[in-house]
């Protein structure tokens, strides 16, 4: 019996560098949204905000302090002083910086008043409903930062806002990584669920990301992509034809969720891209035109063989198997129809690119994903060789 490879398999990753991953870069030309439509998104809000982010200094963060500033808001984030912004630093000059502990020094957020608050480190139930029960009379909108994980696990299809999510962890899991898929998805529904309860329904905003993507990711989860799509030469897609693949920039997410909390739209969305649906094979063949390079591809749809190679999953592709047969069938229409936005797949590719290739990563850095033998930027080509003397 192989192991189950589960959809968020970066949990450690994740968690060791706080619940959105960090951004590792002061670039920010590569930053900047190129998209069709910007002019909604740049725009002044008719009315100023006070916000407060709970996080703030990393993966996520930087990118919806720099949206919520160039619109006219203003921004204080709580943390525990520990993660050093790395992106729109020149920006944080800005940003009332609190410190305290969300789990156990909350005091530096007694007795004061927000428009709206944005729970980004929310990485526990009772962190969430501690935070939520101090600051419901003193601030008007509660934005939770979910994930699509709360539907874990993936056994059906179209999952839309209100599709049943899991509340309970099942008993008798002796797998870790299985544990920790069905922990982060529980914690995820039930902090959702402490978000409502105190704020109520009418002042709560729930966001579900699928996995983000884009430049200063630091779970190196995408990296693989802008990497080889830009060396060209023969390239292996994993997945058979009718493997679906979600995904959306960080960016995205980051300027959807101001315009919600500017808008008052209040309820639950999957923030879940691209526009329409994709299959592995035309994600690659799309993400490939961020590079004039020559490129082939060498499409790889034995499962089997997949397994034995110990590739479960290149994100955005998740083997669909198992608990992961749905995972990337998350019903994106509600966020489409109130403003959620996706930026050219080619921008993302490209600019995760330029970040990873600028001086805001280490060559040691950029070593230990290039140079690890255990990557399939390593392996690729021995897995091709086996797979052609089939």
């Amino acid at each position: 019996m192989t192991k189950n490879k589960s959809r968020r398999g970066f949990i450690r990753l994740g968690l060791k560098f706080g619940i959105a991953w960090p951004f590792f870069t002061p670039i920010l030309s590569s930053c900047n949204s190129k998209k069709e439509g910007k002019e909604p998104n740049t725009r002044l809000a008719s009315k100023k905000l006070k916000i407060l982010i709970l996080g703030g200094t990393s993966f996520l963060g930087p990118h919806q302090i720099a949206y919520a500033i160039n619109r006219g808001h203003s921004i204080t984030i709580f943390t525990r002083g520990k993660t050093k912004p790395t992106i729109h630093k020149s920006l944080f000059n800005k940003v009332e910086q609190l410190v305290g502990d969300r789990d156990n020094d909350l005091t530096a957020l007694n007795n004061r008043k927000w428009d709206a608050v944005i729970d980004n480190s929310g990485h526990n139930a009772e962190w969430t409903k501690r935070s939520a029960e101090l600051l419901k009379e003193n601030c008007d909108l509660y934005l939770y930062t979910s994930s699509t994980g709360v539907f874990y696990p993936y056994v059906n299809s179209d999952f839309k806002e209100d599709s049943i999510v899991n509340l309970i962890e099942p008993e008798g899991i002796t797998d870790e990584e299985l544990r920790e898929e069905y922990w982060y998805g529980t914690m995820k529904a039930n902090s959702e669920l402490e978000a409502i309860n105190q704020f109520g329904s009418d002042k709560t905003i729930i966001v579900r990301p699928t996995y983000m993507i884009g430049p200063a990711d630091n779970s190196n989860r995408f990296i693989h992509w802008p990497i080889r799509l830009k060396r060209g030469g023969e390239i292996m897609i994993p997945g058979k034809e009718e493997d679906m693949v979600q995904y959306v920039d960080v960016r995205d997410i980051a300027e959807f969720m101001i315009r919600l909390i500017e808008d008052k739209k209040v309820g639950t969305y999957n923030a879940v891209g691209p526009t329409t649906n994709q299959n592995m094979h035309s994600f690659v063949e799309e993400a490939k035109t961020a590079f004039e390079v020559e490129t082939s591809f060498v499409k790889i749809d034995d499962y089997d063989f997949l397994i034995e190679q110990n590739i479960h999953n290149l994100v955005p592709w998740i083997m669909p198997i198992e608990n992961n047969k749905g995972s990337a069938k998350i019903n994106n229409q509600k966020g489409k129809e109130n403003g959620l936005t996706f930026r050219p797949l080619t921008e993302s590719v490209k600019d995760t690119y330029d970040w990873w290739n600028s001086n805001a990563v280490t060559q040691k850095q950029r070593d230990e994903v290039e140079l690890d033998p255990g990557s399939i930027l390593m392996r690729e080509k021995s897995i091709l060789e086996k797979w052609k003397a089939l």
